[in-house]
């Protein structure tokens, strides 16, 4: 027989069935569709930067706030829901504000709503830049979200990320486990697997669904559909492209008359060197030999004078 749950286990399951429910409800809601993540001017220094409480240059109090999870910025309520009560009044500026959030550093209006939910619903939570390991309280830009591989990005890295993001860490479409072409890839990692090795030993798969890659469990894609590229190197032994022609291009002659080792045609190599010293030794070959033809020549000319 099973033993029975008590009451506290009871309620700390429905509490986390219920925390869940309150993030599964934002959860395809985009990150800069958030209003704890709007653009924001500072009203002292006239900086953009992301929506705050306190400006990350100067550190200045905005004029008026914006609620970081409804987005208000004047509460008209009457009657409604706020915790300080204004029935003949509207409230702006920090007669609205609430609260202040510790993971996105804005400002929650004094709603009920606002105040008990959005630290449980902040988009910000845990969230850190994957290239340079930046938090919200570390930089002044704005978060964002790479549209391949989903991870997120600060406002100084987000345009370098995405336009390598679709690079291997192979310089070839093979598969990471065996010889094969890879037929599905990995955004993350960065990695292509074939048919056979992106399916794991006793995991359980859904019919219809993505295949999880077996290293992150991120949803794999096709590599047909993706337009992924493989890395290249353009310095050295490599800048020839086919592997026969590679020696050819690495010593290839230069417009300046030179053999260039690291291919881009620089001069001066060893074996320029070598040539000219032989061109030289052959010059000075012929110059003796000219010479000794000269003084036997006169020799003769001589005798037969005599005779």
């Amino acid at each position: 027989m099973p033993k029975k749950k008590t009451n506290a286990r009871r309620k700390a399951e429905k509490h986390k069935k219920q925390q869940q429910k309150i993030r599964g409800a934002y959860s395809g809601k985009s990150l800069a569709d958030w209003p704890c993540n709007y653009l924001m001017e500072c009203d002292s220094c006239h900086v953009s930067q992301k929506n705050r409480a306190f400006c990350y240059f100067c550190g200045s109090i905005q004029k008026l706030p914006v609620c970081g999870h409804c987005g208000k910025m004047k509460c008209m309520q009457k009657t409604g829901d706020c915790i300080v009560k204004h029935p003949s009044t509207y409230t702006t500026g920090l007669g609205m504000v609430g609260a202040i959030c510790d993971f996105c550093e804005a400002f929650v209006c004094h709603g009920r709503k606002c105040v008990s939910t959005h630290a449980c619903e902040c988009p910000m939570i845990d969230v850190d830049c994957i290239e340079c390991r930046r938090g919200v309280w570390d930089h002044g830009g704005r978060m964002f979200v790479c549209s391949f591989c989903l991870c997120t990005l600060c406002e100084d890295d987000q345009f370098e990320h995405q336009a390598s993001c679709q690079v291997l860490d192979s310089e070839n479409y093979k598969c990471a486990s065996c010889n094969k072409l890879g037929q599905f890839s990995c955004l993350r990692c960065k990695v292509c697997y074939c048919d056979d090795h992106v399916r794991r030993k006793g995991f359980k798969y859904n019919r219809g669904q993505a295949l999880p890659c077996p290293k992150c469990n991120y949803d794999t894609q096709e590599t047909k559909d993706l337009s992924m590229s493989a890395r290249r190197y353009t310095y050295g032994r490599q800048h020839g492209g086919d592997d026969e022609d590679a020696y050819s291009a690495y010593f290839a002659p230069s417009s300046s008359g030179g053999a260039g080792f690291t291919g881009y045609g620089g001069g001066g190599g060893y074996y320029d060197d070598r040539e000219s010293s032989e061109d030289e030794s052959e010059d000075d070959d012929e110059e003796d030999s000219d010479r000794d033809d000269d003084v036997i020549a006169e020799k003769l000319s001589e005798a037969e004078i005599k005779d």
